[in-house]
C-alpha cells in the first residue's frame, strides 16, 4: 500500500469518526467505532469496517449507517479536499469475532 492510500485512509477515519460523534445518534449503551479503511488504489471505493458492540444492537446500528451513507459521503465531499472523493461502503468488522474464536480454542486445547 502507498504512503498517499494509507493518509487517504486515515483521513476518511478520522472524518468519519468526527461525523458520527457529531451527528449520529445511537442507542444507549451502544458503542461504535470505525476500526479501519480500506481504499482502492484509484481511490475510486473505500470500504468503511465498523466494530459494533453489543452485538445484540448490530443491524439496527449498521442499518442506520447504510441509511445515513449518503449524508455521510456528503459530509466527506465538503470536508475533503482531494480531486476524487472516494464513495464510501460499510462493512461490519469480523475480524475481531475471529480473534476471539480463535483464542477460546487455543485455550481449550491448552486445558487438553
Amino acid at each position: 500500500m502507498t504512503k498517499r492510500i494509507e493518509k487517504v485512509n486515515e483521513l476518511i477515519k478520522r472524518e468519519i469518526n468526527r461525523f458520527i460523534i457529531r451527528n449520529f445518534e445511537l442507542p444507549e449503551g451502544t458503542f461504535l467505532t470505525i476500526t479501519r479503511v480500506k481504499t482502492s488504489r484509484d481511490l475510486g471505493e473505500a470500504k468503511i469496517f465498523c466494530s459494533i458492540f453489543p452485538k445484540d444492537k448490530i443491524k439496527e446500528v449498521f442499518f442506520n449507517l447504510k441509511r445515513n451513507r449518503r449524508l455521510i459521503q456528503y459530509y466527506l465531499n465538503r470536508r475533503l479536499i482531494m480531486k476524487s472523493i472516494p464513495k464510501i461502503k460499510f462493512l461490519i468488522d469480523v475480524g475481531e469475532e475471529r480473534v476471539e474464536k480463535v483464542e477460546n480454542l487455543i485455550n481449550k486445547i491448552k486445558k487438553i
